[in-house]
């Protein structure tokens, strides 16, 4: 197992020691102690050769290993990833079996009483607390996260991004369970560079409250920092594809530039924005009344609720009169999220904006935000017609829910972020994903 791995964990090193060999022997079976939990971990497989056995016992810490305890321990990660037929056949019938349904269910009381000791629960959990780069300090990241449900997606989402540079706007919908809101809140006290927003919102899907949610952990963010470079806007069944280092990268990339789904609205939709609506019985429905055009003759561009925009962007949603007006002309629209953002980014002088004619468009495969997977658009491996392969897991209104069969896809796209996740469904697509990105985000310190 350990054939791949550098040198010392073959054959271990107790050279230069001085002493009896009762010394030798005690100093060599405590070196090979210290070392056992990374040999015996067939997702280090591919160490790059070189390291020294002190770097690997800097950070032996943050490695997620067999020895967590996690209870999808049993599965081949190296393997899923590679997408080999009989480790994925093994992966999806222990998801189906009761005993395993039943032992990765966290309830939200745990997270509650973990918290208690804010250092022991950052230590078991392994959350990285200082920078891995330089790079990625003098780089950092605000993260706008609304979460409604599933505890556990968030807090493993939220381990997955963090870093101490960064900075982390929470929002979780009013209507959320009161130990949803107990434990994410827990989770949160835990680290002085993530907070709960100023101001919750009782998210209406489809409604302005959605958008609101977003503008207000947009505003706390611009408020509470002046160093961070981009804005990233998350839900709580997103998980990352790339590490945090990755995400610099791919930002400094942009130039200054923002990505985001921005293209010609489909006449099938034009009725959301050319209609009046408003809330009725938790739903948003028309009122039969034909709204003004939008102010300043602005195009009205369609995309998607989830964005990668730098500081200026955000600072013009906030001080840009045509925006401003744009936004209180959009509140009785429909599904506001899928139009907003990217009309902005097709305003000329808006902070990394690209011009408003179409052949600027941007699609959702194209910008670099986010990997959905819509069942219209899957087909066969090989279709001309087919976006995306098949879903390997199951479908929530027409969104993939990913299985550990859609990883070894996943992981080469360019996206940086994917959705859906469902650690209670299929913890183990998040449990491989999340191994692979910590081994990535380690071996890159070398």
């Amino acid at each position: 197992m350990c054939s791949d791995l550098p040198h010392f964990c073959l054959t271990g090193s107790t050279e230069g020691l001085k002493g009896s060999a009762e010394v030798k022997r005690n100093a060599r079976a405590n070196y090979d102690n210290k070392i056992r939990i990374f040999c015996d971990n067939e997702d280090l497989s591919q160490l790059k050769t070189g390291e020294s056995p002190a770097y690997i016992l800097k950070y032996r810490w943050l490695v997620y290993t067999d020895e967590d305890e996690s209870p999808e321990k049993v599965c081949n990660c190296s393997a899923i990833l590679q997408g080999e037929k009989e480790a994925l056949l093994e992966a999806k019938l222990l998801t189906i079996t009761n005993n395993f349904q039943k032992v990765i269910q966290i309830p939200d009381e745990y997270y509650i009483n973990a918290t208690q000791d804010c250092r022991k629960f950052q230590k078991s959990r392994k959350y990285i607390t200082f920078p891995l780069s330089k790079e990625e300090e003098d780089f950092p990241l605000a993260y706008s996260m609304v979460v409604h449900h599933k505890v556990q997606n968030f807090e493993r989402l939220l381990r997955a991004i963090y870093a101490p540079q960064n900075i982390y706007c929470v929002h979780v919908d009013k209507k959320a369970q009161a130990s949803v809101f107990a434990a994410i809140k827990a989770i949160t006290s835990c680290f002085s560079n993530v907070f709960m927003v100023s101001k919750a919102m009782n998210v209406v899907y489809t409604g302005w409250t959605r958008v609101q949610a977003d503008l207000n952990c947009m505003a706390d963010l611009y408020n509470t920092s002046t160093t961070w470079k981009y804005f990233i806007n998350l839900c709580g069944q997103d998980f990352p594809l790339k590490t945090n280092l990755e995400i610099v990268q791919a930002l400094r990339a942009l130039k200054g530039g923002n990505s985001l789904e921005s293209e010609e609205m489909p006449q099938g939709k034009k009725g959301r924005v050319s209609n009046a609506h408003r809330v009725v019985d938790g739903k948003v429905q028309p009122i039969g009344k034909t709204k003004d055009p939008a102010p300043f003759n602005l195009p009205i561009l369609s995309g998607n609720a989830y964005i990668v925009v730098n500081r200026g962007y955000v600072r013009s949603v906030f001080e840009d009169k045509r925006i401003q007006a744009l936004i209180e002309w959009a509140k009785d629209t429909y599904s506001p999220d899928e139009f907003l953002w990217a009309t902005i980014q097709r305003i000329p002088g808006v902070p990394g904006s690209t011009w408003p004619n179409r052949k600027f468009d941007m699609t959702d495969m194209n910008a670099i935000v986010r990997m959905v997977k819509w069942q219209w658009h899957e087909g066969s491996e090989g279709s001309l017609q087919a976006v995306y392969p098949e879903c390997k897991g199951h479908h929530v209104k027409s969104v993939c829910v990913y299985g550990a069969g859609d990883l070894q896809w996943l992981i080469e796209q360019h996206h940086l972020f994917a959705n859906k996740f469902d650690a209670d469904r299929d913890p183990i697509a998040i449990y491989c994903l999340e191994k692979y990105l910590r081994h990535k985000a380690l071996t890159e310190l070398v």
